[in-house]
């Protein structure tokens, strides 16, 4: 079993005018992104507005996502409350040949490390063909999971819980468990956690930073010394000071104005936030015009 490594992004969903989900348009992203340097793309993680899309769309665009020349290096995130529709969903993928989910515990109601191992057991046992993600964010859903509930599920279901996606950061450092992929949310924690054996990053930024992130990796794995990581920190944390959502939609607009249309309630940044941006990026060398030169 191929163990999840590398840089991943939680992709960006587009939408039309009537703010209707463009199939064509969200996989032609995704496929850019691993042209210019991503190995994999988080579909409809947080990033990609998957809480709000309806679960009509993510299906339609599945399906026409497993005739992607990329297929193999997609993780389909779930987004969902409910039990039923996530394993439905997940249902689907399968049937599809998709094989990793991403999956967060639901929001809103307050539980522990008991309700979510009862939650992904479920999952599991109903759906043992395919790969789990955890999607460790608390200040989403409200839950943080614990070293020792992950610990748990991975000696519960070994070959389906793969992996966490640690967006908390109160796991990246000290989870160390065999065959097990330790993914942080933020090019700020890439070097840092590849330093202490964690797996790479899947995280929001990389819609834009994918060829900085994909050097900084290489040149790790490679030995060679850092060149452009403090370039890719300082990048983030210009996006972070923002809504992601908001901040990657207004940056991407200058390239296609589709990328202005974000479903209620989010939008894009006001002007005087939106000039902000476009000011401190600059001044890094980052624009709309070099994403994939570094």
């Amino acid at each position: 079993m191929d163990k999840i490594k590398g840089i991943y992004a939680a992709s960006l969903s587009v939408l039309d005018d009537n703010l209707a989900l463009n199939v064509k348009k969200t996989i032609d992203h995704a496929e850019n992104l691993i042209d210019i340097g991503c190995h994999g793309v988080a579909i409809f993680g947080s990033t990609g507005q998957s809480q709000l899309i309806s679960i009509s769309e993510k299906i339609q665009l599945i399906n026409q996502l497993s005739k992607s020349k990329y297929k193999d290096k997609y993780i389909i995130g779930t987004g969902l409350n409910s039990l039923s529709e996530t394993i439905n969903f997940i249902k689907v993928a399968t049937s599809l040949n998709f094989k990793d989910f991403l999956i967060m515990p639901p929001a809103y109601y307050k539980y522990g490390d008991e309700e979510v191992i009862n939650y992904y057991s479920k999952i599991v046992q109903e759906i043992n063909n395919c790969r789990i993600i955890l999607y460790n964010f608390e200040k989403l859903c409200g839950y943080k999971f614990s070293k020792e509930c992950v610990e748990e599920l991975v000696k519960k279901f070994p070959n389906q819980i793969v992996g966490i996606k640690d967006s908390s950061y109160n796991l990246f450092k000290s989870l160390k468990i065999k065959n097990f992929s330790v993914l942080p949310g933020s090019e700020a924690k890439l070097m840092e956690g590849l330093e202490i054996g964690c797996s790479g990053i899947i995280t929001a930024t990389c819609n834009v930073t994918a060829a900085l992130a994909r050097r900084v990796y290489d040149d790790f794995l490679n030995g060679k010394s850092q060149s452009m990581n403090e370039k890719l920190c300082n990048v983030r944390k210009v996006f972070e000071q923002y809504n992601l959502i908001s901040a990657l939609h207004t940056f991407m607009s200058k390239k296609d104005k589709i990328y202005e249309n974000v479903l209620p309630i989010l939008s894009l940044l006001p002007e005087n936030n939106k000039k902000k941006l476009f000011e401190e990026l600059e001044k890094l060398d980052f624009n709309i015009n070099n994403l994939n030169k570094i």
